[in-house]
């Protein structure tokens, strides 16, 4: 026992030497040995052996949250144990990672004056506290931090624990600004684009409301023209099944495939989040989109009856079982169709989806990032999956039904074959490509042949809609054959007589962009405007993106956008190369790919918060891009 005194007083003549410790007295009433093992069990020292005894852990003890409330504002919290407190004047606040951002001087509320044996009279909380840390920056992006926090607190009972030191990533958003309007001269309100919304979303203490809501995300997403060509993949994986098919196998199958897909959409997330490299983005090359159509070629020509694909004999005869052998590959396949969908055929950037990818990136955390893209896949799949099973339960068994609804399918997956090559051949091929599909569509459905006076009526339907396939695939070979360039208005922009007008003419040039390849000709782009005084557009193209062909064809052809832009230096960045050059771009800006349009001010920052992921309308996008080159930051 009288080792146990000395070591005491050893250790706390040490503390008493920290500036902590400074001024604190031990009462002399009862001996200076009682006076030490009073002081030193209530720093925490000596009696009972281990660490805290009865007394709770301080993680426990004191429960520290902070929260965001807004881009100029953290609130930090402790919820406080029962017969514990803090001291008011112990809490010391620091950014270790501030990323440009200042914290000021804390707002604590009033709390309790307490007569206090360790540091006399001094005001403590009990039960709860929040502070106010007010932070001072003008960044106009979203902007990672990590804050320390120091304390201190005891229990009533007669027990201090010494200093407490705890951190936290928090994700600040874009600095506020004030009101906004159409009109010229004013200034912006704080404006979130929805992507950092979304990464703000992950940061919060909700988790499970933030998974929830990316799964609804993935249900809106699944009926975006990304996720339509799933449809017919995975109805034709259930319908070449024939007879085969039960409901059981069909959702077993879907659900096969739909797994497949969410799994790959979350590694690739997670990669380009953590190493800025688009997974997806690599796959979108000739040789890749190439053998993918030749793919959906050869699946057509099966449902066609031109052959059965099947496994080897030379293989299927070191198998166990017949019925196992077919069940096993035919959901390797369904799973091997599932991955390649999501790397080849749905690389759109979506909001939901650059929003986890910016939360990744910024906090690190893959594990809640994947998670969110993993429910977000779900949510793309739960319609396919419901598609997929009702095949199994609507599609006839047996008859010559069977074989007309898988010529269907057959020219579905002709159709998804040239929807794939869209991205490497020339436009007027694309058209003719269609053009050929539908004239021999046509011609499959009798539309060049006489009607029998006793056919039904749905052999009248047939007949129709051949005719009108008919008619869309002359005018498409028309249309290539004149320098048309647009699938859904063949005749647009050709060199026909009859085709052009006036008034279409007005708004059927694209906007003239100034390519730049590289983050130098960015920035000597931008220096160049910023001595003109004027603002700037920049936009991230590639050739495989169906989103941004629909920008271009559409939105950036508008006579109302073209106004819109008049005054603003239009830069475009084609990554369809995706070389290291592209890579370094995409990378300098934080996007994991295109479609995205990023504006600057006429000083030369961009304007963070009107950033622009994905598509929009023209109307929407004119009206987004006055608001953003009117701003006064």
């Amino acid at each position: 026992m009288c080792m146990s005194r000395i070591i005491q007083f050893i250790i706390i003549a040490l503390l008493m030497t920290t500036p902590a410790m400074a001024g604190d007295q031990g009462s002399t009433d009862n001996g200076i040995l009682k006076s030490l093992n009073a002081l030193g069990k209530r720093l925490g020292i000596g009696e009972p052996d281990d660490a805290f005894g009865a007394f709770l852990e301080p993680d426990k003890a004191f429960i520290f949250t902070a929260d965001v409330a807004d881009s100029n504002t953290v609130i930090a919290h402790w919820d406080i144990a029962d017969g514990y407190y803090m001291y008011r004047d112990k809490f010391k606040f620091k950014l270790i990672e501030d990323g440009g951002i200042t914290l000021g001087e804390f707002q604590a509320p009033p709390g309790k004056l307490k007569k206090d044996e360790t540091f006399g009279d001094t005001v403590v909380y009990y039960h709860q506290v929040s502070l106010t840390l007010p932070l001072q920056h003008a960044n106009n992006f979203i902007t990672p931090i990590t804050l320390e926090a120091k304390f201190q607190g005891c229990a009533d009972a007669g027990f201090c624990y010494p200093p407490i030191t705890k951190s936290i990533d928090l994700i600040i958003p874009a600095a506020e600004a004030a009101s906004t309007s159409s009109n010229p001269g004013t200034t912006a309100t704080s404006v979130i684009p929805e992507q950092d919304r979304i990464a703000l979303l992950l940061s919060g203490d909700e988790t499970w409301w933030a998974l929830l809501s990316f799964f609804g995300f993935g249900l809106l997403l699944s009926f975006t023209p990304c996720v339509f060509p799933m449809v017919p993949i995975l109805s034709s994986i259930v319908v070449g099944q024939g007879k085969q098919v039960t409901t059981k196998k069909a959702f077993l199958l879907s659900l096969t495939y739909v797994a497949a897909m969410s799994v790959t959409y979350t590694t690739a997330g997670v990669i380009a989040g953590l190493f800025g490299s688009n997974l997806q983005i690599g796959f979108q090359n000739p040789w890749v989109l190439g053998s993918f159509s030749a793919l959906f070629v050869l699946l057509a020509l099966s449902m066609f009856g031109f052959y059965d694909l099947q496994i080897p004999s030379s293989l299927q005869t070191k198998l166990d079982s017949l019925s196992k052998r077919q069940q096993s590959s035919t959901y390797i396949g369904a799973g091997i169709m599932g991955l390649l969908s999501a790397l080849i055929v749905g690389p759109c950037l979506a909001a939901p989806l650059a929003g986890a990818l910016i939360y990744i990136g910024l906090s690190g955390d893959a594990v809640l990032g994947g998670a969110s893209l993993f429910m977000l896949s779900l949510g793309m799949g739960v319609p396919l999956l419901i598609i997929g099973t009702s095949a199994g339960k609507l599609l006839p068994r047996a008859g010559s039904w069977m074989n007309a609804i898988k010529a269907v399918f057959g020219v579905v997956l002709l159709g998804l074959a040239i929807w794939m090559l869209e991205r490497i051949i020339p436009d007027q091929i694309t058209m003719l490509l269609w053009s050929v599909l539908l004239i021999g569509s046509a011609v499959y459905m009798g539309a060049l042949e006489r009607l029998a006076m006793e056919a039904t009526g749905w052999r009248k339907l047939g007949k129709s809609a051949g005719l009108v396939m008919l008619i869309y695939g002359i005018l498409l070979m028309i249309g290539a054959a004149g320098g048309g360039d647009d699938v859904l208005q063949p005749l647009r922009g050709t060199r026909l007589p009859f085709a052009n007008s006036t008034t279409s003419n007005q708004s059927l040039t694209s906007l003239d962009f100034k390519h730049v390849k590289n983050v130098d000709d960015v920035k000597r782009e931008i220096a160049l405007a910023t001595a003109a005084k004027q603002p700037v557009v920049l936009d991230f193209y590639a050739d495989w993106c169906f989103d941004c062909k629909r920008m271009e064809k559409r939105t950036f052809t508008d006579s109302g956008v073209h106004q819109a832009l008049e005054s603003a230096v239009l830069l475009q960045a084609d990554v369809t190369a995706n070389d290291n050059e592209d890579k370094a771009l995409l990378k300098f800006f934080g996007l994991p790919g295109p479609p995205a349009t990023l504006f600057f001010t006429a000083q030369g920052s961009e304007i963070r918060q009107y950033r622009l992921i994905g598509f929009l309308e023209p109307e929407k996008f004119r009206q987004h891009v006055e608001n953003a080159l009117t701003l006064k930051l």
